[in-house]
Order: structure tokens, then sequence, then C-alpha cells
């Protein structure tokens, strides 16, 4: 069992004895990571690592805990997001957005 795999049983643990996964509902787990990704970009905007991993963190663990609420494997969720986008192409803008290349979503 690798470092995150044992992170991902320790973070679900703790959700499962702080009531979390048994009281908490999928809206409510998705408006709390709309929390902390607001933090998220505070932190970008004033520059601060700590607060930055800080976010991070808080982040993965509220995704977590919203697959245990929904009854979903993080991993899963992961590897489905990997196999949308593994041939995307598309731009990279000067501003850092990404424009998918629409035609390309194949792996053609």
């Amino acid at each position: 069992m690798n470092r995150r795999d044992v992170l991902d049983i320790n973070i679900e643990q703790w959700g499962v004895a702080r009531g979390i996964v048994k009281h908490a509902t999928p809206l409510s787990q998705a408006n709390k990571t709309l929390e902390e990704v607001h933090e998220l970009i505070d932190a970008i905007n004033d520059n601060d690592r700590d607060a930055l991993m800080d976010a991070i963190g808080d982040i993965y663990v509220t995704l977590i805990m919203q697959c245990s609420v929904s009854g979903l494997d993080i991993e899963e969720c992961i590897e489905r997001a990997y196999e949308e986008i593994k041939y995307r192409k598309g731009t990279l803008l000067e501003d850092g957005t990404f424009v998918k290349d629409e035609a390309n979503e194949s792996g053609i």
C-alpha cells in the first residue's frame, strides 16, 4: 500500500469518526469543497505557499469525503477523468487558460 492509499484510508476513517460520512450530503460536501477552493484562490492571490498547501490538502479531503458520502471511489473518479483527458489536445493561452481542441477528443 502506498503513502496516498494510507492517507486516503486515514481521511475516510477521520470522516467516519466525526460523523461526516453519516450526516453530510453530497451538496454540503460540494459547498465545503467550494469554500476550500476560495481559500486556494486567496492563497494564490496572496502568494502564500503555506496557505496554498493547506488549501490543496483541504480540497483533497473534501473530495474524499464527497466520494464517501456519494458511495464513490476516488481512484475510479480520477481514472475516469484521466480517460477523458488523456488524448485531449488544445492550446494554452498566454493568460494560462487551456482551450481544448474539440476535434481531437477521440485520440486521433
